[in-house]
């Protein structure tokens, strides 16, 4: 990617185990939006030739990706699982892929609907979008875009090298 990321498209993903949640950042990189979700088998991989198609019809220019780390900040199977769709987003698509720590973006989206008198019944991939929008939101945020830009010290950096059990394709 060149020139400041921060005038590019993001598209965040929040991982789930039945849907995962994307949002998409407007090309300034100052507003997040949810832009849906797509359906994954229960233990299967992720989808990953499904995230890289809506990619390129939201003209993303890189990803952040959720990374559930466990109450003690450390990786737990998930987390290693996002670690691996990072990777793998990056190899294939040639975009950079930044993790951010996602703890708590879940219970915030159903804490915001709450809020607004809201009703998550039926609306389950609503809130693993909202829940994606908040996490973009949050990486722009960081640090006023040095995240986004690769600079300065990011939550969490990096992806593993192990792409054995990776992602679908």
């Amino acid at each position: 990617m060149t020139g400041d990321p921060r005038l590019a498209r993001w598209m965040a993903i929040d991982l789930g185990d039945r849907r995962v949640g994307i949002a998409i950042s407007d090309p300034e990189g100052m507003i997040a939006s949810p832009a849906g979700f797509i359906e994954r088998r229960a233990g299967k991989r992720p989808p990953l030739t499904a995230l890289l198609e809506r990619a390129a019809a939201l003209e993303a220019r890189g990803f952040v990706v959720g990374l559930p780390l466990d109450q003690e900040g450390e990786d737990s199977p998930r987390a290693l699982e996002a670690r691996r769709l990072a990777q793998e987003l990056s190899a294939r698509s040639g975009l950079p892929a930044r993790l951010v720590d996602e703890r708590f973006t879940t219970s915030a989206a159903l804490q915001a609907i709450a809020a607004m008198g809201g009703s998550t019944r039926g609306r389950k991939g609503d809130v693993d979008a909202l829940a994606a929008t908040l996490l973009l939101q949050h990486a722009m945020r960081m640090a006023e875009g040095e995240f986004l830009r690769g600079e300065g010290t990011p939550l969490t950096t990096g992806v593993t090298e192990d792409t054995e059990d990776g992602v679908d394709g």
